[in-house]
């Protein structure tokens, strides 16, 4: 029994250490996306992919979507990946990584949704093509301007960081209209 509880309390006390550790960057992510994400959020490379995309799946339907996801998590193990390569090699994608080239290890990742969720660009490959059931895009792009969604702080396997996952919804400059959202992966230890 006191082992039980002292392994209870330990788990508790990690637990409070994550909230504790995602509240303690919260307001420099936040201060970030206001003094340098903004400056170019509404750059015309990210305005024109995302409006273009959201002409060419206006009438799209969930089964479309769920059909792209599910092709989409099939390519990434997969030798070859056109809906993939057609995402990771447009103009938009090319800003994005050059965004996060520049962050000097700031930005893990940094990726475009349209008005569904869809991956528009990307500077990493994600997992799947559909981020509309995930709070990164439900938080903002459903929400509206001025959203902003700051996930917990989790360590990524991969580079070995502690890193939160900063949401914005993207508006339109010519009418203030939300058209999509970007999610950009922060690593905490470098703020």
């Amino acid at each position: 029994m006191r082992l039980f509880a002292r392994t209870a309390l330990l788990g508790f006390a990690a637990v409070l250490c994550t909230f504790a550790y995602a509240n303690d960057y919260a307001a420099a992510i936040e201060n970030h996306a206001k003094s340098k994400v903004s400056q170019w959020l509404q750059d015309p490379v990210i305005i024109n992919a995302i409006k273009a995309q959201n002409q060419a799946n206006a009438g799209m339907g969930q089964g479309q979507i769920d059909a792209l996801d599910k092709q989409w998590r099939a390519e990434v193990s997969a030798p070859k990946h056109p809906l993939i390569d057609g995402v990771l090699n447009n103009a938009l994608s090319a800003f994005l990584k050059a965004k996060e080239k520049a962050s000097n290890g700031l930005y893990s990742e940094i990726f475009v949704m349209d008005n569904h969720g869809l991956n528009v660009g990307q500077s990493e490959i994600t997992s799947d093509y559909w981020q509309g059931d995930e709070a990164k895009w439900q938080k903002t792009y459903s929400v509206g301007p001025g959203s902003m969604h700051i996930s917990e702080v989790e360590q990524d396997e991969s580079t070995q960081t502690y890193q939160s996952q900063l949401s914005l919804p993207i508006t339109d400059p010519a009418n203030g209209a939300v058209i999509g959202a970007i999610t950009i992966g922060i690593n905490v230890e470098a703020l």
